[in-house]
């Protein structure tokens, strides 16, 4: 289950001392250790949420390990692909999809698949309306043909296809797994009901050695060949620490490093690098409903200040400058709406407002991910440049869970002024960032700037409608409100895109990044080998 610390000493004993370089001996070592155990380091706490209906946060890598979806979606051809569905066909009004399942697949508690459990576990999904549930709207009914089809009636054309793929929400479990007893409560005690290659063997909430997965010996797929077949999860929030314990060899992989040590990978024997664009982007989010963010000609000159270029030179390549809202790669990407620092203009705008240089002082707090290097670069450089401007902002390194229980707080004097957080799209398509982000929602959950606007929400539910019936209105509707939100309204900032850097020890084989499904490592398709 554990690693024994004594072959940890050995590796430590025999890295080459100040290059971090590992000897050939060790690297093979290293791949005889790890041929059944993949160790991750994390730099935040994983899971928040064990219900797979209303899972919605940083489990995602744990997740897409132990459940699986109808389809699944392919960054080469940008299309969804068989998942548990090995076909499916669209009527011609594209408001009928019709999916025909895999035969032979068992849940990890030994129900078999069937299509009675698709139509239960998506409707128990939609019933608990959490998280990405929303993905499902578009859904009128649900219906079992026979025991591997199931058909899906939209109230409206969408592409169901691409949908299902999502990397939330729309994973498929059986609702039965807790029999008489409460099914939330049986999730979150840590247990698991997919189909995917492994099940949870332990879980330490709020330890280092957090999770850890078994294989699944019934999985669809089968385990011939070499596999790794357990998966570890170690929470690490020094990167420093975390790249240590790569070269040692007591993890397989790093999931963030700064473009320091990510240089340095580069450069060292035994260690394999990847840097891969992303859909992954940096949001800067105001507090628009209380504390002197309300006015919206200090949201403008906060905007204004940020140092966008400065702060991408210091990125060093993990980060490149956002145009809009959406990343490259999406419908809806707007070229010509990078972001540029304008200090005159934030002061003007300041002076307006009662504050600046020469006017009263103006504080705000900004919280941010412990452990996240480029988050907390980009807040040493605001609170730096917004000094001048007679702003102080306090800069605070939170776990994951307080920074968001602070954001979501009832009391809006509890709340920050500024949450600084990434997003990514629930599926391969950008209405996942107006509709969690930016649309009006109560209970909060992601929707963080606190806007309430019904011309913006009626303008974001019309979206998924069009996307499905017209590409080029979808993108000049997707256009006109990134405008509104950043440009008219102000209520975030949109630094950069990630560039995801990647080190993982040169024994791990075919490993690759979807950015449909950040920060998953899909272990299952990784060969352990020399």
């Amino acid at each position: 289950m554990r690693r024994c610390l004594i072959l940890g000493v050995a590796l430590l004993a025999l890295v080459g001392c100040g290059t971090g370089e590992i000897r050939t001996d060790v690297r093979e070592n290293v791949v005889r250790a790890k041929e059944a155990t993949f160790v991750i380091a994390d730099n935040l706490e994983l899971v928040t949420d064990w219900d797979p209906a209303t899972s919605y946060s940083n489990e995602i890598s744990a997740m897409q390990n132990i459940y699986e979806s109808l389809t699944f979606y392919n960054p080469v051809t940008k299309r969804a692909t068989p998942r548990l569905a090995e076909s499916w066909t669209r009527s011609a009004d594209g408001k009928v999809w019709t999916f025909k399942l895999r035969s032979g697949v068992y849940f990890h508690t030994g129900r078999q698949l069937d299509a009675t459990a698709v139509k239960e576990s998506i409707e128990r999904t939609r019933r608990l309306a959490a998280g990405a549930a929303y993905i499902w709207d578009v859904v009128d009914t649900i219906t079992v043909k026979d025991e591997l089809t199931v058909e899906f009636r939209l109230k409206y054309a969408a592409p169901l296809d691409l949908i299902a793929s999502a990397d939330y929400a729309a994973y498929i479990y059986d609702t039965r797994a807790a029999g008489s007893k409460d099914l939330k409560e049986w999730f979150n005690e840590g247990r698991d009901a997919g189909t995917g290659p492994y099940t949870v063997d332990t879980w330490r909430k709020g330890k280092e050695n957090e999770l850890v997965l078994r294989a699944f010996d019934k999985y669809w797929g089968g385990w011939e060949g070499p596999k790794y077949r357990r998966i570890e999860w170690r929470i690490v929030p020094d990167q420093k620490r975390a790249w240590q314990l790569l070269l040692r060899g007591e993890v397989n992989f790093v999931e963030r490093i700064s473009p320091a040590l990510f240089a340095q990978a580069k450069r060292t024997a035994g260690i394999r690098t990847l840097q891969v664009p992303s859909f992954q982007n940096m949001l800067v989010l105001f507090n628009t409903a209380s504390g002197p963010l309300r006015d919206v000609r200090v949201r403008k000159a906060i905007q204004k200040a940020i140092d966008y270029r400065g702060v991408i030179a210091e990125l060093q390549g993990a980060g490149t400058l956002a145009s809009g809202l959406i990343p490259e790669g999406l419908l809806g990407h707007t070229p010509g709406m990078e972001p540029k620092q304008d200090l005159a203009a934030a002061a003007e705008l300041l002076r307006q407002a009662g504050y600046g240089p020469g006017g009263r002082e103006l504080r705000l707090v900004l919280t941010y991910a412990q452990g996240d290097e480029e988050e907390r670069k980009l807040a040493e450089s605001m609170a730096r440049t917004l000094k001048q401007l007679n702003v102080t902002l306090e800069t605070r390194a939170m776990q994951w869970i307080p920074q968001w229980n602070m954001g979501k707080s009832r009391d809006p004097a509890k709340r920050q002024d500024i949450f600084v957080m990434y997003w990514w799209p629930d599926y391969a398509d950008a209405y996942s960032w107006f509709r969690n982000v930016f649309r009006s929602a109560e209970p909060i959950s992601f929707n963080l700037t606190y806007l309430q606007d019904w011309t913006v929400d009626s303008k974001i539910d019309r979206l998924p409608s069009i996307v499905a019936t017209d590409r080029n209105k979808a993108q000049k509707a997707y256009a006109e409100l990134q405008k509104i939100l950043l440009e008219e309204k102000a209520v975030a900032a949109v630094p950069w895109v990630m560039n995801y850097q990647r080190a993982y020890l040169g024994s791990v084989r075919g490993y690759t990044d979807n950015p449909a499904y950040p920060n998953v490592v899909f272990v299952y398709d990784l060969i352990p080998s020399g």
